[in-house]
């Protein structure tokens, strides 16, 4: 009977041990790395301190739904030129002239370096037949300055009923002065 003791001692020993060495790692298996798909908690938080800014200290009241909408835009816009935020208007006006017949001048455009360009001008359309090129970067749609509005608010501007006129300006590689424009709108089937 006296060897019994001296057996469990070093198996309780080891066993203690095995115990303290689990307990010891079970916080390190128990957090979750981190990782690439978390938020980033420090970029989070610059924008809230600059959406609370805005709200405090801009010199226009501008509501949140406007600051949020506009963030997602920026974050979409900067991404590349075909990427853009739509909001549901936005997205319904979108699918009616890509499912169907509009108005308009025959061009695909879209934002690069926040200008808006033609991507290319379309067949036998008005813009084809007046000289507007790939790469053109449209100023001015009727004299409205194009550097404040979003793709789609250019878009809808550009549209209209058939036959009616568009005034466009534009600036072209290798030219020194910008371009005026004058077309016509035509039904444009897509």
């Amino acid at each position: 009977m006296s060897s019994r003791p001296a057996t469990r001692r070093p198996l309780i020993t080891l066993l203690t041990g095995l115990l303290m060495f689990t307990w010891g790692a079970l916080p390190a298996v128990a957090q979750p790395a981190p990782s690439a798909d978390t938020l980033p908690l420090e970029d989070i938080q610059t924008f809230a301190e600059i959406f609370e800014r805005i709200k405090r200290a801009y010199v226009e009241e501008v509501d949140d739904s406007t600051l949020i909408r506009n963030a997602m835009r920026g974050m979409l816009s900067e991404l590349d030129p075909h990427s853009a935020y739509l909001d549901r208007d936005e997205f319904q006006s979108l699918r009616e002239s890509t499912e169907g017949a509009f108005g308009g001048i025959g061009i695909e455009v879209g934002l690069e370096d926040g200008r808006l360009t033609v991507i290319t001008p379309i067949d036998e359309t008005p813009a084809s037949r007046t000289g507007l090129q790939a790469r053109d970067v449209i100023l001015e749609i009727d004299d409205e300055p194009t550097e404040r509005l979003s793709l789609q608010e250019s878009v809808t501007l550009m549209r209209g009923e058939p036959g009616s006129e568009i005034h466009l300006l534009i600036l072209r590689s290798g030219e020194d002065e910008p371009l005026e424009f004058t077309l016509v709108r035509e039904s444009i089937r897509t």
